[in-house]
């Protein structure tokens, strides 16, 4: 049988893992400086298959503006420049020997206004994933009382409760994105 401490559980769990895709969304969208992370998305034909850049080359940072990418295998060097350069990232990589330099061109302001565009519609997906566990939670506590299994106390606290949690994480989403528009605004 389910519980309110239950319900409340869950909602966090599931609060605390839109919070975290969130994170992650967040790293991927493009700053002025280099990320390693930026490279996530690349995928490298290898052997038949699609797999992502990290599993056919070490990606790290040269400088502040410049991505390394070390593929351990000889003849990966050109399909690894190639999946980047047709990936979206709008990236241009240059071979030197074993070792590929992908640099960052710097952002035009109109592009900047673009990225915290999209770090602001990522705040707000996060924001509304919260809101609807919130709604989730307060209907499963609702239907506690409907069957009996809890009195409308217990319901009253527990909406307060769920309001904080969900303020709560909203805060920190809120935090997450004023931060990563900052990092898209700095030149």
């Amino acid at each position: 049988m389910t519980t309110i401490a239950d319900i409340k559980k869950t909602m966090e769990t599931k609060m605390d893992q839109s919070i975290e895709a969130l994170k992650n969304h967040l790293s991927k969208i493009r700053t002025g400086r280099a990320n390693p992370s930026l490279l996530d998305s690349v995928q490298v034909e290898y052997y038949g298959s699609t797999v992502p850049l990290s599993q056919v080359a070490n990606v790290n940072l040269l400088d502040a503006r410049t991505i390394s990418v070390q593929p351990w295998e000889k003849g990966m060097g050109a399909k690894i420049e190639k999946a980047i350069r047709e990936s979206e990232l709008g990236l241009n990589p240059a071979s030197m020997g074993d070792l590929i330099r992908v640099p960052m061109p710097p952002m035009s302001e109109e592009r900047r206004k673009e990225m915290t565009k999209l770090v602001r519609t990522e705040g707000e997906n996060a924001k509304i994933a919260v809101r609807n566990l919130r709604r989730d939670a307060n209907e499963a506590v609702k239907k506690l009382v409907k069957d009996k299994t809890a009195s409308e106390d217990d319901q009253k606290r527990s909406e307060a409760d769920i309001q904080k949690l969900t303020d709560k994480h909203v805060a920190t989403i809120d935090q997450l994105v004023a931060g990563k528009e900052q990092e898209v605004m700095a030149v």
